[in-house]
């Protein structure tokens, strides 16, 4: 009973029936067109018209390169075959630079296990047996950044040193 009361408080519209039409309509051609576009014929149909205008703008296509590279070096502007050689370029210093480092990580382990230096103990009397004399591991370096400021540290006070005999 409910139901019946609110379908009656709907007003009347006389274009409901043309919407379902026009719905069925369009559900029909969808799936019409799905079964057209999905078959082999259709694909090469396609194909071969885009191969077609792929042929035909390939001449204007070469041209409007051409002429693009043209402007491009009359403005003194980079191509996209300069970035490409210069992106190639990079690369090839980047894994140089990773190799270097790589190596000078190897060195810098082999001098510190092979090369240990001597302690700054005093000498003592040998006993009657000789032994071998201390040896002590070298600390790791300092970071460079550490090393560069103080010896932009010392530089300044040189330079303040020299000013003041002038």
């Amino acid at each position: 009973m409910s139901e019946d009361k609110a379908e009656s408080t709907k007003p009347f519209d006389p274009l409901e029936s043309f919407r379902g039409m026009r719905d069925a309509y369009l559900d029909g051609m969808a799936k019409a067109m799905v079964e057209a576009v999905n078959t082999e014929g259709y694909a090469q149909a396609t194909g071969a018209m885009l191969e077609n205008s792929l042929t035909i703008s390939a001449p204007f296509r070469d041209a409007m390169e051409k002429s693009m590279l043209q402007v491009l070096q009359q403005l003194s502007l980079p191509s996209r075959q300069d970035f490409a050689a210069l992106t190639d370029r990079f690369t090839n210093i980047e894994m140089r630079l990773d190799d270097m480092d790589a190596k000078l990580d190897r060195i810098e382990k082999q001098t510190h296990a092979v090369k240990p230096v001597a302690t700054d103990e005093p000498a003592k009397p040998s006993d009657s047996s000789p032994k071998a004399p201390t040896t002590k591991r070298v600390a790791p370096r300092a970071p460079v950044a550490t090393k560069r400021a103080s010896k932009k540290q010392a530089q300044t006070q040189k330079r303040t040193a020299r000013k003041g005999t002038r």
